[in-house]
């Protein structure tokens, strides 16, 4: 067996990269295998749940992600590992591997009961969702040749080989917005889930519209929309003036708080108020909320619990995003641990695209040439920007028929003016792709 043998036996299974971590003596099952000290692995690992856990004997609290992960022989075949699962601590931040031999059909547990250097631990993301490893010893022809060839990219503490089908997903993606950008203005639509074109005449048509001219259809997903990237658009009003516009990250709905345990018609009968254009038997529930900020409509104040500020860093796994009322009440919330799982899956690469919209004689989108794209990213990040004011809370709830047979719409989202965007991702670049 060969690296390039092993590249193939990734290939057949749709994976796109493989990364790999040189092995340290205390990387084996008893210690755990250290992938590095910030959640930033999250970005490319897809996680089934995070479970929260409380200090205890440990004296450590941690967040538990359980993964689908199997091993892979050099046959190709794969062997489920049931009981595996990363194991998050937020105060150092640090991320650990476990549980990966643990009622394994065949694994390799001779390498990896081990206090040796130098193995090289393969893992990959197949088509499928499961995420495969493949073990190496020190002196195994794959580790001899891995150790003999330079690699132009990393992830955190992992090697990075792209496989032939991935290498050319961002100019893919560029060369994808340079054509819709030069269609100039385009008439609202969006897809159905089976990519049937639609009609889209609703205010918020511009990000349907761009996914409709990508092939993207509308999903439930946590996933990002187009070959790996997150694509959002953004409403300006000139091209030339794109720093200051609202963008809304995501749209994630409370995990707990009255809202969730009273219902979203008591939640806004309690926090709501008449709607602001004289509209009859209506309730709404809206406005900017801002970390230690009381929102004027809805006397309702954002609060982050469980985040140190100044370290930027997550101090409590039980830790939540929650508006609470005057009497500290916590109306609405959101934990860590649900958001955490959603913004590093979703938005490790993003790309922001500026338009302009028109609405007669009817609606129609023009894309603009300067694209926003940005790369790696923590949840941490998210917090700290939270914190700052810069992320904030801006739902659009509202209750009709009040008095006769109440209709909710929900819309709980946090947004951030696109001039903040650089904040969350540690490379960033502004890309005129009319050049």
């Amino acid at each position: 067996m060969n690296l390039t043998n092993l590249k193939s036996l990734f290939i057949n299974n749709g994976c796109k990269k493989i990364y790999v971590k040189t092995l340290a003596p205390n990387d084996n099952s008893k210690n755990q295998v250290y992938f590095g000290g910030s959640f930033e692995i999250l970005n490319i690992l897809p996680l089934s749940e995070i479970v929260t856990e409380e200090a205890g004997d440990w004296n450590k609290e941690r967040f538990k992600a359980k993964i689908n992960f199997s091993w892979i022989d050099d046959e190709g075949s794969v062997f489920p590992a049931p009981k595996a699962q990363l194991i998050l601590y937020p105060k150092y931040p640090e991320v650990r591997f476990s549980g990966f031999l643990a009622r394994c059909q065949k694994a390799p547990s001779e390498l990896m009961t081990q206090r040796l250097a130098g193995r090289l631990l393969f893992f990959s993301v197949a088509q499928n969702g499961t995420i495969l490893g493949y073990v190496t010893s020190p002196d195994s022809e794959i580790t001899n040749e891995f150790n003999q060839t330079e690699f132009d990219s990393v992830h955190g503490v992992f090697s990075v080989i792209d496989l032939p089908k991935a290498k050319n997903n961002r100019a893919v993606l560029l060369s994808e917005l340079k054509r819709i950008h030069e269609l100039g203005w385009i008439n609202s639509k969006r897809l159905d889930s089976n990519g049937n074109i639609m009609d889209c005449r609703a205010p918020n048509c511009g990000g349907y519209t761009l996914e409709a001219e990508l092939g993207v259809t509308p999903n439930g997903y946590s996933e990002p929309d187009f070959m790996g990237w997150e694509v959002k658009q953004f409403g300006v009003a000139n091209f030339n003036r794109t720093k200051s516009k609202a963008i809304t990250l995501m749209t994630p709905e409370p995990t707990d708080g009255l809202y969730k345990t009273e219902g979203t018609e008591y939640f806004v009968r309690t926090y709501g108020y008449e709607d602001k254009r004289g509209r009859p038997d209506r309730l709404n529930f809206g406005g900017v909320h801002k970390v230690g900020e009381k929102n004027h409509l809805t006397d309702l104040t954002m609060q982050l619990i469980g985040f140190d500020v100044e370290s930027g860093k997550i101090r409590n796994t039980n830790g939540r995003i929650a508006l609470l009322d005057e009497k500290e009440n916590e109306t609405a919330s959101w934990s860590f641990s649900s958001m955490l799982t959603h913004w590093n899956r979703k938005h490790n690469q993003a790309c922001y695209v500026p338009s302009l919209s028109e609405i007669k004689p009817e609606r129609k989108y023009r894309y603009g040439n300067e694209i926003i794209l940005g790369t790696g990213t923590d949840f941490q990040l998210f917090l700290s920007q939270m914190a700052l004011g810069n992320i904030y809370y801006d739902p659009g709830i509202k209750l009709e028929n009040i008095s006769t047979k109440p209709k909710i719409k929900k819309r709980s989202q946090f947004r951030i003016k696109s001039g903040f965007l650089p904040n969350l991702y540690k490379q960033n670049e502004i890309i005129d792709i009319a050049e």
